[in-house]
């Protein structure tokens, strides 16, 4: 088995993170070979130097002056000219990384099953797609791709200093181990710092996501202060592994100064002596000097774009690991784009358990025939939105089967299956855009009639019709600025449109109020017209539309059968129609007295 630090070992995190750029191979090598002209052109200045100390200044040659002051203008403007084109080159090949990149997390995590965001939080999910693909961005374009400029830069200078003097450079190598030593040590605490950062970035936008989405549960219950206690320690370690990192590069940027120093006050001493002695022309001892510098700043430039590296491998380590996390509802069958089901629904054995052995649906086993209607009904916490969640394949059971036509619904592609099947929720969810696409959720062939047709049908199009811009109008993200019943209306209506062969109504009109519901009692027998449907329900007025009835307590069956047999049984579903009566008797009689 594979080893997960092995796997995120950094060379093979690199690895991979190249692997991104194949697509734009050509341009990363032409990025590249810009980057060594640059760093070639880097290179002359020191030389012309050299060449108009000893050639032309020491014989007054202003002819010859003149000579070098036109080429060295020209390394000038060639240098400029590449570096645009390589700036701009290398922003532009980070951008579509970045976009590559950022569309496979996205589409990855939409993959994933409610298990997985039942462990993780949201606000982990946007700091992998946003940020830690943005420090990668960061990584492409300012620190992989420049450190080969400054590596050219450093195998460059180092060659020209052995051409001009190989035993001053023999003399300056001895400050090397020196700055390896203080590399060295900077790197390994300067990582380590960097990801516990980006672990910190990660509590932050998760705790920030979860209050800002709880904002009215925070003020209705006075949590300003504790919260704002909470996310001041999160903010506080980030704070301190901030602060680490800035000792760090506090300690290291002024070493390699005084490194350069040094070697810069060797050269003086042995250098100079030689001059002295004749032993060495004054150009060149000049040029060794300027090339002794230029040596430094890519040391210095490859320190800074380590930061940015140990963070983007950090961030590299995070999105991999997400990417690495296998789907957990894997289709064993491919879509079929024609695929249609009948409606026949049987579960044979069913048992189910989020967590290890805590089953909460326990030898689950009933049918449904094409067209028939089943209301479950039980307490909270009896297993009816769990049983909802195994029925449309957001979970796996562990035991037994469940049937579509007689296939087993491991045997269905869960995409295809999910075409078939509407879901109408408790909690409505509308994205941001106006009324018409949230009921025609992507299906750009609906056209606006027949939107208006299924509104009609369940209801919502006198509400709809009532709003300044009708179905032009503009909803934010969650349907803020409408009421709860008219986002579950919107909802009924959305449901129609994908014309499923199954609906499953979980506590959908427990958001209505009265008024409404009688509104959309006809809208839901529009819906389950013809379809196989699944509704859970308390209120009596949508259980007796059922043909079938299942009681449910604690994951086991009570009760299943036919609403008319259960009803001269006088069990459990018997006592709860007439607990239903009663209550609703109770009012219209104290209102008579």
């Amino acid at each position: 088995m594979e080893n997960m630090s092995d796997r995120y070992r950094e060379w093979v995190l690199f690895k991979r993170v190249l692997a991104y750029l194949r697509p734009y191979g050509q341009w990363v090598v032409l990025a590249i070979l810009l980057l060594l002209g640059v760093s070639l052109l880097n290179l002359a200045g020191p030389y012309l130097t050299k060449i108009v100390i000893d050639d032309y200044i020491k014989v007054s040659d202003f002819k010859g002056l003149d000579v070098v002051a036109g080429l060295y203008l020209a390394v000038l403007i060639a240098s400029f000219v590449f570096q645009f084109l390589q700036n701009y080159l290398m922003q532009y090949i980070g951008q579509k990384v970045m976009f590559d990149l950022r569309s496979k997390v996205f589409a990855h995590l939409h993959k994933m099953s409610f298990s997985y965001f039942d462990r993780n939080p949201i606000g982990k999910m946007i700091t992998r797609v946003v940020n830690d693909v943005e420090v990668l961005n960061e990584m492409l374009t300012s620190g992989l791709i420049l450190i080969f400029s400054d590596l050219f830069t450093l195998v460059g200078i180092f060659a020209v200093m052995l051409y001009l003097d190989w035993r001053l450079t023999l003399v300056v190598c001895t400050v090397f181990p020196l700055l390896a030593w203080g590399t060295r040590l900077y790197r390994v605490r300067a990582r380590d710092a960097l990801r516990k950062n980006r672990a910190h970035v990660t509590e932050l936008n998760s705790y920030l996501e979860e209050n800002l989405s709880g904002v009215d549960t925070v003020q209705s219950f006075n949590l300003e202060k504790a919260n704002l206690d909470n996310f001041t320690d999160i903010n506080h370690n980030r704070l301190k592994e901030d602060l680490r990192t800035v000792q760090y590069n506090a300690l290291y940027m002024p070493s390699i100064d005084l490194f350069s120093s040094l070697a810069v006050g060797m050269v003086f001493w042995y250098g100079g002596g030689r001059f002295v002695q004749d032993e060495i022309q004054l150009g060149v001892l000049v040029a060794f000097i300027q090339y002794l510098q230029k040596f430094f700043e890519p040391v210095r430039d490859l320190a800074e774009k380590f930061n940015i590296i140990q963070t983007a491998m950090a961030s590299s380590e995070r999105i991999f690991e997400l990417l690495d996390t296998p789907e957990q509802l894997p289709d064993q069958v491919p879509p079929h784009p024609g695929f249609k089901m009948k409606g026949e629904v049987e579960f044979k054995n069913v048992w189910f358990a989020y967590n290890d052995e805590n089953f909460i649906l326990k030898d689950i086993s009933f049918s449904l025939s094409e067209g028939e209607s089943l209301a479950i009904v039980g307490a909270t916490g009896s297993g009816k939105t769990t049983l909802v969640n195994a029925l449309c394949r957001f979970y796996d059971i562990q035991k037994g089967d469940i049937l579509f036509d007689g296939k087993p619904i491991r045997d269905i592609n869960k995409y295809d299956l999910r075409r078939q099947i509407a879901l109408v929720q408790q909690d409505v969810f509308l994205f941001s855009g106006n009324i018409s696409d949230n009921i025609r959720l992507g299906n750009q062939q609906m056209g606006q009639e027949e939107i208006e047709s299924i509104s009609q049908a369940v209801s919502s199009h006198n509400f709809i019709s009532s709003l300044p811009f009708k179905y032009e109008q503009e909803l934010k993200e969650g349907g803020v600025g409408i009421s709860s019943g008219q986002r579950q209306l919107l909802s009924f209506a959305r449901a129609l449109a994908s014309n499923p062969r199954m609906l499953v109504l979980d506590e959908a009109t427990s958001s209505v109020d009265p008024e409404t519901e009688r509104q959309i009692q006809s809208g839901i027998q529009e819906l389950t017209h013809g379809r196989t449907s699944i509704i859970i329900a308390h209120r009596l007025s949508t259980l007796m539309h059922a043909d079938k009835i299942l009681v449910l307590k604690h994951g086991e069956i009570l009760e299943f059968g036919l609403r008319e047999e259960l009803l001269q049984q006088k069990g459990v579903f018997y006592k709860l129609c007439q607990s239903q009566l009663q209550s609703q008797r109770m009012p219209s009689e104290n209102a008579g007295g």
